[in-house]
């Protein structure tokens, strides 16, 4: 069992935790930095191979409400900074409890702040919230590294907040709250502490973003600089909540259909692709249109117009209701039929005549060849595309996770759960014998995910930006010794040029 300290200030923190962490110990240093100073000669002293700080603290953001859990990703004070990245997992478990959790900058001053000026110019620097003691922990164990190593995590309960400030009669209350939330999240502690170790890592090669997300998350950019706001984006641009959000922090408005968004505006067509439908609407409420179709589903596109009009029955291989689906089922409506699978694949009905199919860009590659294999079987003369219809991006991220996945106890899938190409990258790490997890960031890992784990793999959905690889390696590296390789399958140099409306 990991040797785990918990620090806390206040007696009632103390009491909160003491004896409610298995096999830790819980020690208090006092409140304020006069405190902290004449206790941490005993952390030196200690030597644990985990630390915790937690106790309560004052909510910054105006979104907090007393009783949220703030798990900070830094610490600041007058000294600087430290950033802490071990405890993206701690995040997940109290997440999986139930608990609202936010994770941000904490700060630390060197007294209780009251005035509601001062906590607002706190809140501005981006700290989500205020205590006294924690920068001054972390910074001592920081420097310490050799004797008191990560993992290092800070966990405050907030009590007041901006719109509650201390002295009022509900901060009993509050307080109350706060006390009972950080008892509850005692056990946690320790099943994160659990997870310090050395491992191995392995990034599989290519990775990440492929040239047609860089091209749409271009394009929406480009949009924004240049058209007045907002700019609407039908459907998500590409299938990934951080890149959704950091969009619409950019001022993108994302809607469902065009129905939301109001004459004569901006309206950018994502990666997935349109419905004819969709544009002629678009042209009927005289929209500003920029289309950010990848070019090789826009590609599938044109091939569905080509078999229909040489009258064949087309045969789309896919998934129901993915959006680049629904796009190419809407080319050629009646002509076009849904196969998702073999067992589909053995019950579709062909009118007499040619046959063809296309697939979803985004396929697992083996089993979509299984699809295939059916169809070839039932229609000996069936057409298909002269390349490929699961795109390059598709193919070489499942070639690099098939290799890294051989020798790991877990592979690791950085994507959104509606993102196709990810939850094919977890599908086959897990056909080759590994187990996988799909997740939108570090915080998205539980840690009996990571428990016992010596030899872990890395990858990333097409949709999915580079730094969350770069975070998770992070985390992983905070919670222990780590050897870092990659593993490379094929080279990616290939650029799409954008659309009208974004250039000249």
């Amino acid at each position: 069992m990991t040797d785990l300290l918990v620090v806390t200030a206040l007696r009632t923190e103390y009491a909160a935790l003491d004896g409610r962490v298995p096999g830790a110990r819980v020690e208090r240093c006092g409140m304020g930095l006069q405190r902290v100073a004449e206790w941490l000669p005993r952390l030196r002293a200690s030597a644990p191979q985990a630390l915790a700080v937690a106790g309560v603290a004052g909510g910054l953001d105006p979104a907090l409400s007393p009783g949220d859990v703030i798990v900070a990703s830094e610490v600041r004070d007058g000294t600087g900074r430290t950033v802490l990245r071990a405890a993206a997992p701690l995040v997940a478990e109290l997440r999986r409890m139930g608990l609202r959790v936010r994770t941000g900058p904490m700060v630390s001053v060197d007294h209780i702040v009251h005035r509601p000026a001062e906590r607002e110019e706190l809140a501005a620097t981006g700290a989500l919230a205020v205590d006294m003691e924690s920068a001054a922990i972390v910074r001592a164990a920081a420097r310490a590294r050799d004797r008191v190593p990560a993992p290092i995590a800070v966990v405050r309960v907030v009590v007041d907040t901006l719109h509650s400030p201390l002295g009022r009669v509900n901060t009993v209350v509050a307080g109350a709250r706060a006390l009972q939330t950080l008892r509850r999240i005692g056990p946690a502690l320790s099943r994160w502490a659990a997870l310090a170790g050395p491992r191995e890592v392995v990034l599989a090669k290519p990775r990440s973003f492929c040239a047609g997300v860089e091209r749409a998350i271009d394009v929406v950019e480009r949009a924004l600089q240049r058209y007045p706001h907002p700019v609407y984006v039908r459907r998500q641009i590409v299938h990934n909540a951080h890149v959704v959000r950091d969009l619409e922090q950019q001022g993108a408005v994302f809607v469902d259909e065009l129905d939301e968004v109001p004459d004569g505006t901006t309206v950018v067509f994502s990666a997935h692709g349109v419905a004819p439908a969709v544009r002629a609407e678009a042209a009927r409420r005289d929209l500003r249109v920029i289309d950010a179709t990848c070019p090789l589903v826009a590609k599938v596109h044109s091939e569905a117009r080509r078999f229909a009009g040489r009258g064949d029955t087309v045969l789309l291989i896919g998934h129901a209701g993915h959006d680049e689906t629904e796009g190419t089922l809407g080319e050629v409506p009646g002509r076009i039929r849904l196969v998702q699978d073999p067992a589909e694949a053995e019950r579709v009905e062909a009118a007499d005549g040619q046959v063809a199919y296309l697939m979803q860009t985004t396929l697992a590659v083996d089993e979509a060849q299984a699809t295939v294999d059916v169809l070839r079987r039932r229609f000996p003369s069936i057409a298909s595309s002269a390349t490929d219809d699961i795109c390059y991006a598709t193919t070489n991220r499942q070639n690099a996770v098939r290799a890294i996945a051989r020798d790991a106890e877990l592979v690791i899938v950085l994507g959104s759960a509606n993102s196709s190409n990810s939850l094919r990258l977890a599908e086959v790490a897990e056909r080759c014998g590994a187990r996988a997890v799909l997740v939108d960031d570090a915080t998205g890992l539980l840690p009996e995910q990571l428990s016992g784990v010596t030899r872990v793999g890395i990858t990333a959905g097409a949709s999915a930006p580079p730094h969350l690889v770069d975070e998770v390696v992070g985390t992983l590296q905070a919670l222990g010794p780590i050897t870092v390789t990659e593993h490379f399958v094929a080279e990616e140099d290939i650029k799409f040029t954008l659309p009208k409306g974004v250039v000249g």
